[in-house]
């Protein structure tokens, strides 16, 4: 079994942790609907993805 030879920094062990983080969802708001939807994701009100009718549209 491999053990290390010496003990981890704690200079080392947080620049190893420093890509670990989460990051929040982006959300942006779309021209046509005014609705908050992720980037390069279908807008699920409309139901249209780059200018284009992709689903139905939900009536609420």
């Amino acid at each position: 079994m491999a053990v290390p030879k010496r003990k981890t920094t704690p200079s080392k062990r947080g620049m190893r942790r420093a890509h670990d983080a989460l990051s929040s969802p982006v959300y942006i708001e779309d021209k046509d609907s005014g609705e908050l939807r992720r980037p390069h994701h279908v807008d699920l009100k409309s139901g249209m993805y780059r200018g284009r009718q992709i689903l139905e549209p939900k009536d609420d």
